[in-house]
C-alpha cells in the first residue's frame, strides 16, 4: 500500500511550534480586571477566544485520540464522597446534578460549559456514538439514565465516559471531568472492590501530566486525612498542578484561614473557599449569600478575597485551563504527527496485498531472496545489523565458539596412562607385538592399537559436536525463515516444515561423513607435517635423563623424575623392565607427538565441513526444499499465499482507523494554529 501524503497541513504543523506559543500567549494574556458589578468575573472577557481552543481539545477528545497514546490537556475533579463535589459543579454549570445516598457518578462525567448569549440554555448528552437533547429540568433524568445505560443500574462504576455539553449564558468557558466519590466502605449494591475501581480510575485521569487536579475538600475535615488528597500527592508530589476548592466554609470557619494559608498539603496552584447552594436557593441567591459570608463573617471575612467565592473559581479554572492548553498544545502537535508518520510507515511495511498466484510467486521470491541475505550475512559474514541486540543470531561468532569447546574437549583429553604408571601401556603392547625380527625395531602393529584405542575414547566428540552445530544452524535459519514470512502463516509452516526435512537430512549426511573421519584415523597413521619430526626429536631429548634415572642402582636412588614436556613420572616400576624402557619411550613419544596433529587435524575437517556445508546450505539446497515442499501435495500450493490471515486483515484496518484519526486530528489542531497566528498578528 503506498503512503498517502501527509499534506500541506500536517507539514504546517510540524513547523509551528514557535508561532503557535506566539499566538497562545496573546489568546491566554489576561485583560486588566474591570469591576464586578459591570462585567462578572464567570464570564471572562477571553471567552471568545478561548472557546474555540477547547472545543478543538474536546473534538481531538470526542475522537478518542487519548487511545494513540497523546494525552489532552484536562481539569479533573476529585474528591472524597460528600466531600460537596457535585456542588461545587453545580454551582459552575447552573444546573442540578444527580443526587443520593451513595456514588452518584458513576462514570466519568466531562462536562463542556459554553458561555451562550442565547436566552435559553442548550443542554445535550453524548455517550456510546449516541446524542441525547435535554432541558434544566430534566438534566438530572437524563444524566442518569445515560449512567445506567453505561454502568448498568445497580451501583457499579464503569470507565466509558458520558459527556454532557451546557450551552448557557454566564457559565464559564471550561471542559471538567468528574470522577466517582472516592469511598472505602461498599454500601449494598456495590462491588466489594469499589476503592479499588475509584482509585484506579482517578489514577488513570491524574497521573498524566497534561492533567490539572481539582481537589474538593470539605472544611469540616482535616486536610492531611483526605484519601484524595493522598492519590493527587501520589502523582503531583510538589502540588503543580493542583487546585484545592474549599467547601463548606459555613459550617466550619474556625482555623479555616491558617488551614489556606499554612498549606500543609501541598497545594501549588492555591485555594479557593466557596459557599454551595443551600436547600432551595437559586443559583443567584447563594452567589449572593456567598459574597455576604465572606464580606461579614467574622472569621471567613479576614480570608483575602482573592480565593473566595465560585466567580473566583470559575475565573482561577478558565485561566489554569487556557495556561495549560498553550503549554501542551505544541507536544500534542508533535505527538499527533510523530505518531501519524509511525503508523504510515508501518502500514507501508505491510505486505501488498496478494490478488493472483503471479502476485503470490513474485512475494514469495523476494521474501526467498531476502531471508538467504540474511542467513549469509548471519552464517557466513558475520554481519549482525538485523539482530544486534540478540547474542543467539550472531553466527559465525557462535561457531567459533562451538568450535573453541570442542578444540578444548579434545586438548584436555586424559592421556592414556597414568604418570604413575609411565610406559606400562606401551611395554605391555610391545610384549605382545613380539615377532620374528631384528630388536631394535618397533611394531607397527603396536603404534596402530594405540592410537586405534585414543581415537576410539574421543569418538563420541566429534559426533556431540556435530548434533550442537546443526541444531544451531536450524534455530537461526527457522528464525530467519519465520521473521521473513511473519505476514503469510500458511507459508511459515511450508518453510518450517522444509527447513527441518533438509536440515535432518543434512545432519544425517555430516553424520555419515563424521563416521568415515573417524575410522580414517583409526586405520591410518600419516600425517607430512614437520611438526611431528620436530615434536619427537624434542620429546626424545629427555630419554637420557629417563634412562639414567632407571638403571640408577645407587642406595638413594630417585623414586621419579620430571621430564620435560611429560612431567613427573614414578620410576619405581621401570626399573623392573629396565631392558624394554627405550623402546617403550620411543613409542609413547611418537604417539604423543601424532596425537597432537590428529586432535588439530580433527578441528580443522570439522571447521571446513561446516563452512561447507552452511554454504551449500543457503546458496543451494534450501531454496529448492521449500520450493518443492510448497508445491507438494502437503504445501497446500502457493495459492495459500492469497489467503490474508485475521491478524494481519485486524493490523491493517485498525493502522488505517488510527491514520485517519490522527489525519482527522492534525487537520483540527492545524486549524487552531492558523487563528492563533492570526490573533498573534493582531495583537
Amino acid at each position: 500500500m503506498d503512503a498517502v501524503p501527509l499534506g500541506s497541513e500536517e507539514m504546517r504543523l510540524n513547523n509551528s511550534d514557535n508561532q503557535l506559543s506566539n499566538g497562545f500567549l496573546a489568546i491566554v494574556r489576561h485583560p486588566e480586571p474591570r469591576p464586578l458589578v459591570a462585567h462578572p468575573p464567570i464570564v471572562s472577557s477571553y471567552n471568545d477566544r478561548i472557546r474555540p481552543i477547547l472545543d478543538a481539545v474536546d473534538r481531538l477528545r470526542n475522537l478518542q485520540v487519548m487511545k494513540e497514546g497523546i494525552q489532552l490537556p484536562t481539569i479533573v475533579v476529585v474528591g472524597d464522597q460528600s466531600s460537596g463535589k457535585s456542588s461545587v459543579l453545580e454551582s459552575l454549570a447552573g444546573i442540578n446534578l444527580p443526587r443520593g445516598q451513595g456514588i452518584c457518578t458513576r462514570v466519568p462525567l466531562i462536562m463542556r460549559l459554553q458561555n451562550h448569549p442565547c436566552p435559553d440554555p442548550e443542554l445535550y448528552l453524548e455517550f456510546n456514538g449516541k446524542l441525547v437533547v435535554t432541558d434544566e429540568d430534566n438534566v438530572t433524568f437524563a444524566i442518569s439514565s445515560a449512567t445506567e445505560q453505561i454502568a448498568g443500574r445497580q451501583k457499579g462504576i464503569s470507565n466509558t465516559p458520558l459527556t454532557l455539553v451546557v450551552k448557557k449564558d454566564g457559565v464559564p468557558d471550561l471542559t471538567m471531568v468528574d470522577l466517582p466519590g472516592i469511598t472505602r466502605v461498599p454500601v449494598h449494591g456495590q462491588p466489594e472492590n469499589i476503592y479499588e475501581q475509584i482509585s484506579e480510575m482517578i489514577m488513570e485521569y491524574i497521573r498524566p501530566e497534561e492533567s490539572i487536579i481539582l481537589n474538593v475538600l470539605s472544611a469540616t475535615v482535616d486536610f492531611s486525612t483526605c484519601e484524595s488528597i493522598r492519590m493527587s500527592q501520589m502523582v503531583d508530589k510538589t502540588g503543580h498542578r493542583t487546585l484545592a476548592v474549599v467547601t463548606k466554609a459555613d459550617k466550619a470557619p474556625e482555623g479555616l484561614l491558617e488551614k489556606v494559608t499554612a498549606d500543609d498539603v501541598n497545594i501549588g496552584l492555591g485555594y479557593v473557599c466557596v459557599r454551595n447552594r443551600i436547600g432551595d436557593e437559586t443559583y443567584e441567591e447563594a452567589r449572593m449569600e456567598e459574597v455576604k459570608l465572606f464580606d461579614a463573617h467574622p472569621l471567613l471575612s479576614k480570608i483575602d478575597k482573592s480565593i473566595v467565592g465560585i466567580p473566583v473559581l470559575s475565573e482561577k479554572l478558565m485561566q489554569i485551563q487556557a495556561t495549560i492548553v498553550a503549554k501542551c498544545l505544541p507536544e500534542i502537535v508533535r505527538k499527533i504527527n510523530e505518531k501519524l508518520n509511525i503508523n504510515v510507515a508501518e502500514l507501508n511495511k505491510m505486505p501488498k496485498v496478494l490478488s493472483t498466484v503471479a502476485e503470490a510467486m513474485t512475494a514469495f521470491m523476494q521474501i526467498m531472496g531476502s531471508a538467504k541475505d540474511s542467513l549469509r550475512k548471519i552464517l557466513l559474514r558475520g554481519e549482525y545489523d538485523e539482530y544486534p541486540h540478540e547474542k543467539q543470531m550472531h553466527g559465525t561468532a557462535r561457531f567459533v565458539e562451538m568450535l573453541d569447546r570442542f578444540a578444548n574437549e579434545l586438548r584436555t583429553d586424559a592421556e592414556s596412562g597414568k604418570n604413575s604408571s609411565f610406559l606400562m601401556e606401551e611395554i605391555s603392547l610391545l610384549e605382545e607385538a613380539k615377532g620374528i625380527r631384528l630388536p631394535n625395531f618397533i611394531p607397527r602393529t603396536a603404534f596402530l592399537t594405540i592410537l586405534h584405542k585414543k581415537v576410539e575414547d574421543i569418538s563420541c566428540k566429534p559426533f556431540k559436536f556435530m548434533g550442537e552445530l546443526w541444531d544451531y544452524i536450524e534455530l537461526v535459519v527457522i528464525t530467519v525463515l519465520m521473521d521473513h514470512s511473519k505476514n503469510y502463516p500458511p507459508l511459515q509452516a511450508c518453510m518450517r516444515r522444509a527447513a527441518q526435512n533438509l536440515i535432518a537430512k543434512m545432519k544425517e549426511r555430516a553424520m555419515i561423513r563424521v563416521t568415515e573421519i573417524i575410522e580414517m584415523e583409526k586405520l591410518t597413521d600419516y600425517t607430512c607435517d614437520p611438526e611431528y619430526i620436530s615434536e619427537w626429536n624434542k620429546l626424545m631429548g629427555e630419554e637420557p635423563k629417563l634412562l639414567a634415572a632407571v638403571n640408577n642402582e645407587s642406595f638413594e636412588r630417585p623414586s621419579a623424575v620430571s621430564l620435560e614436556g611429560i612431567g613427573v613420572v614414578e620410576i619405581d616400576p621401570l626399573r623392573q623392565l629396565k631392558h624394554q624402557v627405550k623402546q617403550a619411550f620411543d613409542l609413547k613419544m611418537r604417539m604423543t607427538s601424532y596425537w597432537k596433529i590428529v586432535k588439530r587435524r580433527l578441528v580443522d575437517t570439522m571447521a571446513m565441513f561446516l563452512l561447507f556445508n552452511v554454504q551449500v546450505l543457503v546458496n543451494r539446497e534450501m531454496e529448492g526444499e521449500i520450493v518443492n515442499d510448497l508445491v507438494g501435495p502437503h504445501g497446500g500450493g502457493i495459492e495459500r499465499m492469497l489467503e490474508e490471515p485475521p491478524s494481519v486483515a485486524n493490523k491493517r484496518e485498525k493502522l488505517k482507523r488510527s491514520i485517519k484519526l490522527l489525519r482527522e486530528s492534525a487537520d483540527i489542531v492545524a486549524t487552531i494554529i492558523h487563528r492563533a497566528a492570526a490573533n498573534a498578528d493582531l495583537e
